[in-house]
């Protein structure tokens, strides 16, 4: 009974939502995987990381019954890096079975999504960075969906490196420091960001119930609405992610305070 309430919600919700506008760029901080996993007796890393991981699959499915166009996902943070040693092999396990995956799963192929990974990938183990490449080259190609791994980042850091990366750019092109000082805009810095070539994210949505976003998208996110559900992400539902969208819809983008 609770099964068919739930279907029909999900379907009520659906078409709810799939009567307004959809965001042109979802991106999400994937949190709570090892709370999730507590409750419900995990106890090894690598298999609490790896249930998280599988919710990809789901999310994918739902935001291309949406025609949203691009997905990024935050997966792993610098900051996390410095967690217990079991806790980060058990992330990097997961994300690299799950890159690994990804290069040949069907669904894939299918929706034509095109795998991006943003972050400093130099911090991972080879094996992890193999993977990921192998993802990105099987896909290169595709124009359907466009899928952002956001992987080894930290938002201060990237607009650090960005700004670095124009300042050496005018360097190079002989600029003297007054005209690369005059050089440095809001559109120039934008081009060197990791995610340069992607347009702002419409809406950031954040589990587990944390409000915060943790230097996510720091420069990006100035106009996105935001949602934050107190679901972890494991347990995070096509329900859970319709009504983010649809508290996206409900609201009037001014662009400005």
């Amino acid at each position: 009974m609770l099964n068919f309430i739930y279907r029909l919600y999900a379907y009520c919700l659906l078409r709810e939502v799939g009567r307004g506008p959809s965001p042109g760029h979802v991106a999400i901080i994937l949190d709570g995987n090892r709370r999730h996993g507590e409750r419900r007796g995990l106890t090894d890393p690598a298999t609490i990381y790896a249930v998280g991981a599988s919710k990809l699959d789901e999310v994918l499915e739902w935001c291309a019954e949406l025609g949203i166009p691009a997905v990024t996902l935050w997966v792993l943070s610098t900051d996390n890096l410095n967690r217990p040693a079991d806790q980060v092999s058990g992330i990097l396990a997961a994300i690299e079975a799950k890159m690994r995956a990804l290069a040949h799963d069907p669904r894939i192929h299918r929706h034509r999504i095109r795998i991006r990974t943003v972050g400093k990938l130099e911090l991972l183990p080879s094996s992890a960075v193999a993977a990921i490449r192998a993802a990105r080259e099987a896909t290169a190609n595709y124009d359907g969906m466009t899928l952002t791994i956001v992987v080894a980042y930290g938002g201060r850091a990237e607009i650090i490196d960005a700004v670095r990366a124009l300042l050496t750019e005018e360097k190079r092109s002989g600029a003297t420091l007054d005209d690369a000082i005059g050089h440095v805009t809001a559109e120039a810095i934008s081009r060197h960001l990791y995610m340069g070539e992607t347009p702002d994210p419409d809406l950031i949505i954040r589990t587990s119930g944390e409000v915060r976003l943790s230097g996510f998208l720091l420069w990006q996110s100035a106009y996105s609405e935001f949602y934050f559900s107190d679901v972890y992400w494991p347990a995070f539902r096509k329900i859970d992610f319709l009504r983010a969208v649809r508290s996206y819809q409900q609201r009037k983008r001014r662009f400005g305070v």
